[in-house]
């Protein structure tokens, strides 16, 4: 054979054996960035290389709640290169439906259905089909509170919202921060899911979240900015631009009272060396009962048009959902596992707490983070509540641009 034939073959054969190693790539795009965030994802990406041919390629992208990733998921889709799986959930499983494989095949093998409840199920599936694995569940309407300066103040634990925000008046007082709170508009929106459940009810947090006029219009949405403005006196001036996870640092490291924040917080608790529950004190929202605000983390699986990729996306489906990914990974996430028939035992005692509220109390769909309503309704409220703890925005003013906003966006 000519020299220059065996260099042509020589290089065909470099470009098949590259081909057929990047065939069995998975890339899947999240925003899992943070250091407990990104320690919990390794459990995944470790468990996909160890028990299967496959490799993840990490395609992460930082900041904004997620909206930034979803904003480079829209640019791939429209020039026809999309991920192998991609973090979503609530209604933007729905919005994306039509591109996402049908994995009804696994689910009906594995029985997904028995061990996932059906108010995460559902939101799982596009027209009855699965389209996509819960990871976790978090509950929002939490309170993380330094044990050490708590005990200082020597205060009781507060049971409603007034008597947290006494607490937090107090401390100010005596030269403690009272709250730790970032600088991002989905933490202000966070805080604003907390405070609205705490003051005005499941009910009314319900007619919100569903955006009924009446509670648009209603008293009680004028008595939620309020404390809203209560809570923005009481906040430090120099958080533009800090992520949710230093804050939650200011809170471990006891330069900081309290930070409103989903349990994903202990996750950099259980990191730095501390435990949920004794060093940063765990409690439900006062004044929110039994009620739990829930957010679902999930992967859902593009069609790619690839059969090898396909074969790869059951693989990671069936792997999320897997007893030796579900407890490891939460214990590391701070949530707690998707699956209700998988023992507590091993978790620490907030988990515990949180998943016997889940099994028990009253479900509410996250408004804050896009279990309620479309990312565009989301992203309006959240801009106007943001805008509002800001600045000096009257309770009144905030309702007018609010009811704007929200039409604007429908």
């Amino acid at each position: 054979m000519p020299k220059q034939n065996l260099i042509a073959a020589f290089l065909l054969s470099l470009s098949l054996s590259s081909n057929a190693a990047r065939a069995t790539d998975l890339e899947v795009l999240h925003w899992w960035t943070s250091g407990s965030e990104a320690e919990a994802l390794g459990e995944l990406k470790k468990m996909l290389k160890n028990k299967t041919d496959y490799q993840w390629k990490d395609f992460s992208v930082v900041g904004g709640g997620g909206q930034n990733a979803l904003k480079v998921l829209k640019s791939r889709v429209l020039a026809g290169k999309m991920p192998a799986a991609v973090q979503l959930k609530g209604p933007a499983i729905q919005e994306w439906g039509k591109y996402l494989t049908r994995m009804d095949s696994i689910a009906n093998e594995e029985k997904w259905t028995s061990m996932i409840p059906a108010s995460v199920a559902g939101g799982m599936q596009v027209e009855g089909h699965w389209t996509a694995v819960p990871v976790n569940v978090h509950r929002v309407n939490w309170v993380w509170m330094h044990a050490g300066l708590f005990k200082k103040l020597g205060a009781t634990m507060p049971q409603s919202i007034d008597e947290l925000f006494a607490l937090a008046e107090r401390a100010q007082k005596e030269g403690i921060r009272p709250f730790a709170h970032g600088g991002e508009p989905w933490q202000d929106m966070t805080a604003f899911e907390e405070i609205l459940l705490a003051s005005q009810g499941p009910e009314f947090f319900q007619q919100f979240a569903q955006l009924k006029p009446e509670a648009l219009q209603s008293d009680k949405l004028k008595h939620t900015f309020d404390w809203m403005r209560r809570y923005s006196d009481l906040l430090p001036k120099n958080r533009k631009g800090m992520s949710w996870d230093k804050a939650s640092k200011e809170v471990i490291e006891g330069k900081a009272l309290m930070q409103f924040m989903g349990d994903w917080a202990k996750g950099e608790i259980t990191m730095a060396g501390k435990t949920p529950g004794v060093d940063v004190l765990c409690l439900a929202m006062p004044g929110s009962g039994q009620a739990f605000i829930y957010n679902v983390d999930s992967f859902a699986f593009f069609d790619t048009q690839s059969d090898v990729t396909k074969k790869g996306q059951l693989k990671l489906a069936s792997l999320i959902l897997s007893r030796e990914f579900q407890e490891p990974f939460n214990k590391k996430k701070g949530s707690i596992p998707a699956r209700v028939d998988l023992d507590m035992k091993g978790f620490d005692s907030c988990a515990q707490a949180s998943m016997e509220t889940f099994r028990k109390g009253t479900l509410l769909p996250s408004i804050a983070h896009h279990m309620a309503l479309p990312s565009k309704q989301v992203t309006a409220i959240q801009d106007l509540v943001s805008e509002h703890l800001n600045s000096r925005m009257t309770s009144e003013e905030a309702m007018r641009k609010l009811k704007a906003a929200i039409n604007a966006s429908r």
